[in-house]
């Protein structure tokens, strides 16, 4: 299947999750367009003409402008993008966003192959990187920048397609709520409460031993990313405190707020980072129903930070 065939069936599936509620122009927008971001929502829809991060190529007059957009799965390709200004041109200055300057999160469609990485600026604002897509099918490319000039961080989204026979995975369901990622067991605690910021938290332990001594990774004791099943909004989250602040503990605790804008599934994927080496622990979450399967965070005060 040819990659315009494969962008209108795309953009067929978001008319059929979000008909009725808000329009593709919405959601995708021309190429350099301003939108209207934010996150909040409420209940089972986005309101007004807020749009999740991540839902769009453009934002704000900042694009995300892919060197390719067809890989071979299992082959290790470099991969050249920019990140064109209102004027057209590849911006070069950026603001660092938890020590770097700029964050690409990959999945595919079903949620799976889920990889954090930092690319490489290489000159003359083109961002390079060598990546493997390790199965067929359709994958979001998310880059978290924020220009300078930008008022606010911006995540841009596009598809990026691995040739070959689609076979997608079913989304795990959301249990259990306690996960053994490289002999670390990680539970959360927490649920997500569309339209509202909601706490969840994650504690880590080994051997059975709570671990209090996590390693600081991209300036906190650990990074969340959400994102939504069908459409792959990507959730605003804030880590709560942050090292060196004379409160935030090196674990087992690690906090985090996140802003789901709609009822649905969504799948978290927690980096964290101990002797030396990042590890990623991954749960299925649904908000808006009773049937949510981590058990209520305790409520107390917080900072966000970001």
């Amino acid at each position: 299947m040819n990659t315009p065939t494969k962008l209108g069936i795309y953009a067929l599936g978001l008319a059929v999750v979000f008909g009725g509620t808000t329009g593709i122009g919405k959601l995708a927008g021309p190429v350099g367009a301003k939108a209207d971001t934010g996150h909040g929502g409420h209940g089972g829809g986005e309101t007004g003409t807020r749009v999740p991060g991540g839902l769009q190529i453009s934002q704000n007059g900042y694009t995300l402008v892919p060197r390719r957009t067809t890989f071979n799965p299992g082959e290790l390709t470099d991969f050249r993008f920019t990140i064109n200004g209102p004027d057209g041109r590849p911006v070069t200055g950026f603001k660092p966003l938890h020590g770097k300057r700029l964050h690409l999160i990959i999945a595919r469609r079903d949620l799976s192959g889920f990889q954090h990485l930092h690319p490489t600026e290489v000159g003359g604002g083109v961002w390079a990187i060598a990546i493997v897509l390790p199965k067929a099918g359709t994958y979001r490319f998310f880059t978290d920048v924020q220009p300078e000039g930008a008022k606010e961080q911006l995540t841009l989204g596009a598809d990026i397609f691995a040739g070959g026979q689609d076979e997608y995975t079913p989304l795990p369901k959301p249990e259990p709520v306690s996960k053994v990622v490289d002999g670390y067991e990680v539970t959360l605690a927490g649920n997500l409460v569309p339209g509202r910021s909601s706490k969840l938290t994650l504690s880590v332990r080994k051997n059975g031993e709570p671990v209090t001594d996590l390693e600081e990774y991209l300036e906190a004791y650990g990074h969340l990313v959400a994102l939504r099943q069908g459409d792959l909004a990507y959730l605003h989250v804030h880590p709560d405190g942050e090292p060196g602040d004379g409160k935030t503990r090196p674990g087992p605790d690690i906090t985090f707020y996140a802003e789901a804008p709609s009822a649905g599934a969504y799948r978290l994927y927690l980096d964290f980072q101990h002797e030396g080496k990042v590890r990623t622990a991954e749960f299925t979450v649904q908000a808006g129903t009773s049937g949510a399967p981590a058990r209520q965070a305790p409520e107390e005060g917080h900072s966000h930070t970001h």
